[in-house]
């Protein structure tokens, strides 16, 4: 059946018309006229009408009017349906609601932390952002969590654990190490082991005093001295999955760190051959006789302009550059990574590598410095004395300044190349690549500030403290499995774009008279793809919610 307008004479009729097939025809029978055009929508009897006929029908649209008491309300659906079953799948809530079995919370502590995971993700900010901005979202069991929930949810995970026996110098052992361990356990047949281990560090300044203990004044990567800060490391297996991360007072410096953590990976994760692969900060002769001590092979990027060692004889050694094709490389790399080996007396083995690539842009990068300086040189030389990018440049002889040309000459031996030790029986093309992977971190790191953007962190207690970066790196876990499922899939997609495209998702809810129906948005962008890559059934254009 369906409804038309017949025009009689000078005016149109509403009708209810059936259809029928009586053999090769079609024929039509007029079930009911409803009225004249004119004096119906006058009065809105078609409104009434078809809000009469919707309580018989499980997918119609609701007609809406003035006059009506329809509720309707929109939230976003995408994030937490893709995150919602990476968090499954991943079993972290099993693991936490497991460690919260014996805990006599008056909250869903479980939820709390999934809440507060999501918002690193898609915005991230302060606790105290996350409490308004879940009001936009659709997420399961968020409803009746307040403020001091998320709070007392992040004490839950920072608050230390009576059994200390893996705890560091810097740092005691918490909840958040246990969900660390049990995940590493959990998701252990997708790879062999920990024998090979990708470590960094970075610092994250606070906005208010920074904790009872784990804000102090340090070494800032951020140029914030101003402020107190704290040190997070972040370790990563050879296949990019995040393992555990690490927090420490922000007085604690680099070279102090690897050793505890090597010690305590150990311990945590019942590792026997291990491959150590970190920064040129890690080196420290203390940290260098404990690696050798415990035959633990490690492969450490070297200061090239701090050792004499390096300096005078490492670079300076003649040697053929080989090119690097990582395996399963397809496409030919215009500028490959080369390297070169360099064995010294006493056994002590280095890796020159080249990216020829950046050479050029170091090269081409300083020349615009000593461009800039010859210019100005010629007006004001002592004013360039106090800029830190010209002073390394710059010759002072009395009441003259020039450009120090040994310096510009020096400086050009380091012109794309960085140097690695290491004591590993692999090839000088494999050390490369394993240090290459360590990039993963740094953009792991890039992630924690900017798209998981940790601050600010306006907590008062060490163990809130804890728990608010732990909940971004749980985020960061979700990233990269993300990403994982995508790279299978054969994607690759921009974060921010598949952040946008999934907020774009909406799912719009109308409530009339005890009946209730959703109306999804369109999938526009890589939405449906990332829904595909996870497994996820994309809902129904129009449901009734139940």
């Amino acid at each position: 059946m369906f409804a038309r307008v017949k025009k009689s004479g000078q005016h149109q009729y509403l009708q209810i018309v059936q259809s029928r097939r009586e053999g090769a025809k079609t024929m039509q029978r007029v079930v009911a006229t409803i009225g004249r055009m004119d004096q119906i929508q006058a009065k809105g009897e078609i409104e009434n009408l078809v809000r009469s006929l919707s309580r018989f029908s499980e997918k119609v649209l609701l007609i809406l009017s003035g006059k009506s008491d329809v509720r309707a309300d929109a939230r976003k659906i995408g994030p937490a349906l893709i995150c919602e079953r990476l968090w499954k799948e991943l079993e972290v809530g099993k693991i936490i609601r497991r460690l919260l079995a014996e805990r006599k919370f008056g909250f869903d502590v479980e939820r709390a932390i999934f809440l507060t995971v999501l918002h690193r993700l898609f915005v991230s900010g302060s606790d105290r952002s996350c409490d308004k901005w879940q009001r936009d979202y659709a997420i399961d069991g968020v409803e009746t969590l307040s403020l001091h929930h998320l709070y007392r949810a992040m004490a839950f995970l920072g608050e230390e654990l009576e059994d200390q026996k893996d705890c560091t110098p810097f740092a005691p052992r918490c909840t958040k190490d246990m969900i660390e361990e049990d995940m590493f356990l959990a998701r252990r047949d997708l790879f062999s082991g920990l024998d090979c281990v990708l470590f960094d560090t970075t610092s994250i300044y606070f906005e208010g005093e920074g904790g009872d203990t784990i804000g102090e004044l340090g070494h800032t990567k951020d140029h914030r001295p101003d402020l107190n800060q704290m040190v997070v490391g972040v370790i990563l297996d050879d296949h990019g999955q995040p393992v555990c991360s690490e927090m420490w007072p922000g007085n604690t410096t680099d070279v102090k760190t690897l050793v505890p953590v090597i010690k305590r990976l150990r311990s945590r994760f019942a590792i026997g051959r291990i491959c150590v692969v970190s920064d040129r900060g890690m080196i420290s002769a203390e940290t260098m006789a404990y690696l050798e001590e415990e035959q633990i092979s490690y492969i450490l990027g070297a200061r090239m302009r701090r050792s004499k060692e390096v300096k005078e004889e490492v670079l300076s050694r003649a040697g053929r550059y080989r090119e690097v094709h990582p395996e399963g490389s397809a496409a030919k790399d215009p500028s490959p990574l080369k390297v070169k080996e360099v064995v010294l007396l006493g056994g002590h083995r280095y890796v020159v590598c080249l990216n020829e690539k950046q050479a050029r842009k170091d090269a081409a990068d300083r020349q615009a410095i000593i461009d800039s300086l010859e210019e100005k040189l010629k007006t004001n030389p002592k004013s360039l004395v106090g800029n830190k990018g010209y002073r390394k440049y710059l010759k002072l002889d009395r009441e003259t300044v020039t450009v120090n040309r040994d310096k510009v000459e020096e400086e050009a031996r380091y012109d794309g190349k960085w140097v690695l030790k290491t004591n590993t029986t692999l090839t000088a093309e494999q050390v490369a690549l394993k240090y290459k992977e360590l990039w993963q971190v740094e953009q792991v790191f890039r992630d924690m500030k900017s798209i998981l953007d940790t601050r600010p962190i306006f907590h008062k207690l060490d163990e809130t403290i804890r728990g608010h970066v732990f909940c971004s790196f749980l985020a960061l876990v979700i990233r990269k499995e993300l990403d994982r499922r995508l790279e299978k899939a054969g994607h690759c997609f921009e974060w921010a774009d598949i952040k946008q495209d999934l907020k774009a998702l909406q799912e719009i809810t109308i409530e009339d008279r005890g009946k209730t129906l959703a109306i999804r948005s369109e999938c526009l962008g890589t939405c449906g793809k990332v829904f595909k890559a996870v497994g996820v059934a994309i809902p129904s254009t129009i449901r009734e919610v139940i």
